[in-house]
């Protein structure tokens, strides 16, 4: 004997959990004009900002600076509290987009180190605050940027 299972449907859909990333906010100053880092992400070619998954033993503002170090070579003085945040979709390796919530922290430069890990993977520019808001693609990252003008 076959039991059947009614299932109702109550039209209700579960959204995807938004996942959590950490990313820096490269800035220096150039004579009296703030200057931000921007990095080109390595599939599309875009302006983004160093971002990344949390490191398991490092805190947010730690994570966000090992992703500065690990794909643009910076080192420099991390904001221990976010800036801001910011929501993208990150397209995963299947094709899948992932939403991802993005708090993102201040990291005033000190250091280009020679080398790093992703050297030659990715572009590095430095921009004017304005034209840095203007480069990237997420309004709530240009709202970001323009605020540490």
């Amino acid at each position: 004997m076959v039991k059947s299972i009614r299932m109702l449907w109550t039209g209700a859909v579960k959204k995807p959990a938004k996942m959590k990333q950490y990313a820096a906010l490269p800035w220096r100053y150039s004579g009296a004009l703030r200057e931000v880092l921007l990095i080109s992400s390595r599939d599309t070619g875009r302006w983004v900002i160093p971002k990344g998954w949390p490191i398991k033993g490092l805190s947010p503002a730690e994570t966000a600076a090992r992703e500065a170090y690990e794909e643009a070579g910076l080192g420099g003085e991390v904001s221990r509290k976010p800036i801001g945040e910011f929501e993208y979709g990150k397209r995963l390796g299947n094709g899948v987009v992932q939403p991802c919530r993005v708090e993102v922290f201040a990291l005033e430069q000190q250091v280009q180190h020679p080398k790093w890990p992703e050297q030659g993977q990715r572009r590095l520019q430095w921009f004017s605050v304005p034209e840095a808001a203007e480069a990237v693609d997420a309004p709530q990252l240009r709202t970001i940027i323009r605020k540490l003008g």
